[in-house]
């Protein structure tokens, strides 16, 4: 018998059965058993770990019905002869562990110099820094974070029973290649578009892993180093790292009052970028009037707009603007945005809209890459939809959404009014100006000493002399109850630097 201290450090929230099973794999697959004798006994292993014996049996059971162990009449469970040497051999017989060092002898010593067969290079590339902890801090007024708390987890899982039930199953449990899940497209198509005044057919909508993921695949499909792209400044970083690595020359263009401001070199290029309905980072709302404007120059110029409405169901304007795509030329707007994030961020599910033939390619494009999102995560979006949860959520998610902006506005004018708020008063999040002085990049780090997590503004401009005394607030991934508190330290740091 294996005299074998098993350590397990049950966390609570989770089921004892699961976490004994997943430290038992660990160990399995580890080598952290000898071949030859039993594992410890039912038993002992409850007494080592102080839980009940029926639970062993069962973790046991189930290992059993997964193969990794057998049992022995008389003797006990020993390792299945698969596991014996850690991780299962491969399909050669060999330990797939160690293969590593195999496949070094055979290509001599040294390490692989990787750096001269990089084509791209993602890694050089910047996001938007904030600390990787960021939700230890107590004050984190990060933005594109959800609260947790209203996450509705019950309606969710009754969104996954229905997708999970047998009539359902065929429609994720199969490789549809490159075809979306048709009751999401549907749904799409019927009950999330028409609120932003689009009307599109099936086969002109894509779904994709968030709107990242789909400027990803309108940048590899349409540019190449003769590809010119207007962009705003600030702006959205991560759409420039992705024009760029597919060669594109960026053109960066300022923002006022109206939005993004139009001249005449704009007609020499091939593609507009932009975030119309809530600038990224400022929140301004591009007027009617330049809106006009802009698409009078795109159908002059034989040129396409990319729409990027990223916080579409985020929208408190009480009389918002449709989407550019619902206007007249709405054949030259490719549009994008995500069901995810008033939802669940990490989720990733988003989706874009444009002609048919150009959403044949891509999704072409998408086979290539993945084929398809996971189906059965579309089929239960589809079903949340459905059954009208999606936009109950929407209606708790908007009024807290709104509670807390107004506390966070309430906050800012009594503890910080030496900043100055930019863009809509309804954007999901503050675009702050300070003081021309002060540079938020020192301010965020005294902050952060404080225990306060926001977004300095120098990283999202492009232009090489980049103001330093922005800074953007986000106001959902913070408890309610901290954000007057988070502000008064703030601005204590402020006064300090």
């Amino acid at each position: 018998m294996i005299d074998h201290f098993l350590p397990v450090r049950f966390e609570p929230g989770r089921g004892l059965q699961e976490q004994l099973r997943e430290a038992l794999v660990s160990a399995i697959l580890g080598g952290g058993f000898p071949a030859c004798e039993p594992l410890p006994s039912c038993r002992k292993l409850a007494d080592q770990l102080r839980v009940s014996r029926n639970t062993v049996n069962l973790v046991y059971e189930s290992l059993l019905d997964s193969g990794y162990i057998v049992s022995q009449p008389r003797r006990g469970f020993f390792l299945h002869p698969a596991y014996a040497g850690g991780s299962p051999p491969t399909a050669h017989g060999q330990a797939s562990e160690g293969s590593g060092d195999a496949v070094a002898e055979a290509g001599g010593t040294g390490a692989l110099d990787w750096e001269r067969r990089f084509k791209l290079r993602p890694g050089m590339t910047s996001g938007v820094f904030r600390p990787q902890d960021w939700a230890r801090f107590p004050y984190p007024f990060v933005y594109g974070q959800p609260m947790r708390d209203l996450f509705p987890l019950k309606r969710w899982r009754e969104a996954s029973r229905k997708a999970l039930r047998r009539e359902s199953a065929p429609s994720w449990l199969h490789d549809r290649f490159d075809r979306d899940d048709d009751m999401l497209v549907e749904q799409l198509r019927t009950r999330v578009l028409p609120k932003r005044g689009i009307w599109a057919k099936p086969n002109e909508i894509l779904v994709t892993l968030g709107s990242q993921n789909a400027l990803y695949l309108i940048a590899a499909l349409l540019m190449n180093r003769q590809t010119r792209v207007v962009m705003e400044t600030p702006g959205f970083r991560d759409a420039l790292s992705i024009f760029e690595l597919h060669g594109a020359d960026v053109q960066l263009h300022p923002m006022d009052e109206e939005g993004l401001v139009l001249t005449p070199q704009m007609a020499e290029c091939d593609y507009v970028y932009l975030t119309p309905s809530h600038q990224v980072p400022t929140g301004i709302v591009m007027s009617v009037e330049r809106r006009e404007r802009l698409m009078e120059g795109i159908r002059r110029n034989d040129q396409i707009v990319i729409e990027d409405d990223y916080d579409a169901e985020l929208n408190l304007d009480r009389d918002a603007l449709p989407a550019i795509k619902a206007g007249g030329a709405g054949n030259r707007v490719i549009y994008l945005s995500s069901l995810s994030k008033p939802f669940s961020p990490g989720l990733r599910l988003g989706y874009l809209v444009a002609d048919a033939d150009l959403v044949d390619e891509l999704r072409s494009l998408r086979r290539l890459m993945y084929r398809h999102p996971p189906l059965n995560n579309q089929r239960m979006m589809a079903e949340f939809l459905a059954q009208g949860y999606y936009d109950a959520h929407l209606r708790a998610f908007q009024a807290e959404h709104a509670r807390r902006r107004d506390l966070l506005h309430g906050a800012l004018a009594r503890d910080l009014d030496a900043c100055r708020h930019i863009g809509s008063p309804t954007a999901s999040a503050f675009w702050l100006a300070a003081p021309g002085a002060i540079d938020t990049r020192k301010l965020a780090w005294a902050a952060a000493r404080q225990g306060v997590v926001f977004e300095y503004g120098e990283q999202f401009f492009f232009e090489s002399a980049a103001p330093t005394n922005f800074m953007r607030l986000g106001f959902n991934a913070i408890d309610a109850e901290r954000i007057g508190r988070g502000v008064e330290l703030l601005a204590h740091s402020l006064d300090r630097i």
